[in-house]
């Protein structure tokens, strides 16, 4: 049977909008076609998925560092490799070189991971300033690598109160300003003097449950994405601002 003159004529309307060379405003050897082969059959990594802990409290007995610690026995149990963070020591953003040695060991296992957990108490309806810094010690580009660009986060935070999503809410929207793939699960705490044993050890809840459900939902993330991610975050804007600044440079009229 064939088509209609009418279902033709918007089969070639949709052709003729479909071509990038009909849209002025395009420019077209930026423009791609997406390739599903490329998200579909990656060349798929074997080593353990890299995740890097945060956590937002210099307290001696600190219960973001203990649900930190937690979750990191759960990753490895799920077969990810482990890196925590200690902030204690890491200075404030400005307030010291890029070459200052916490920074230094912040950004090189930033670099290192392919997921991350962020965790923070909530301090007066909010992250704490110490879980901040660390984010913003986290460059969005250095040179023509982005630290932070296409891996996956996971959220956690610990209240001394009742159940409260402030500090993951504005941790999200880090993430997301990070360019990171935040997964839909997330961790909340409350109460957390009462979950815990005394050795910093979590004691068995639906709480507990949560983390783990949290934690298993990262490692599958990153399995997923990791080996796409170059692909996931290429864009047709950051391919057009490269090609014209190559090509000021090389059409140069003077050096």
């Amino acid at each position: 049977m064939t088509d209609t003159p009418k279902k033709q004529s918007d089969q070639m309307q949709h052709d003729k909008l479909a071509n990038a060379d009909d849209m002025p405003n395009i420019a077209a050897p930026c423009f791609h076609h997406i390739d599903s082969n490329a998200l579909l059959h990656p060349q798929i990594s074997s080593h353990k998925p890299k995740i890097l802990l945060l956590y937002g409290s210099l307290r001696e007995r600190s219960y973001s560092r203990l649900l930190t610690e937690e979750a990191a026995r759960v990753l490895t149990a799920l077969g990810a490799e482990t890196k925590t963070f200690n902030p204690s020591g890491l200075p404030l953003p400005d307030d010291a070189d890029a070459d200052h040695p916490k920074v230094k060991e912040l950004r090189e296992l930033v670099m290192w991971s392919e997921g991350q957990v962020w965790c923070s108490p909530e301090r007066h309806g909010a992250m704490t300033g110490i879980m901040k810094t660390m984010v913003d010690w986290i460059p969005l580009s250095a040179g023509a690598v982005r630290p932070s660009q296409g891996k996956t986060l996971a959220l956690m935070q610990v209240s001394g109160g009742s159940q409260s999503f402030n500090a993951l809410n504005q941790m999200r929207v880090l993430g997301r300003w990070m360019r990171m793939i935040t997964i839909p699960n997330q961790s909340s705490v409350p109460k957390a003097f009462l979950e815990f044993e005394e050795d910093g050890r979590m004691k068995p809840s639906s709480l507990y449950d949560r983390m783990v459900d949290v934690m298993e939902e990262l490692v599958k993330f990153t399995l997923l994405t990791r080996d796409r991610a170059p692909y996931l975050v290429d864009r047709y804007s950051e391919r057009k601002e490269t090609a014209e600044e190559l090509s000021k440079r090389v059409n140069q009229r003077s050096i």
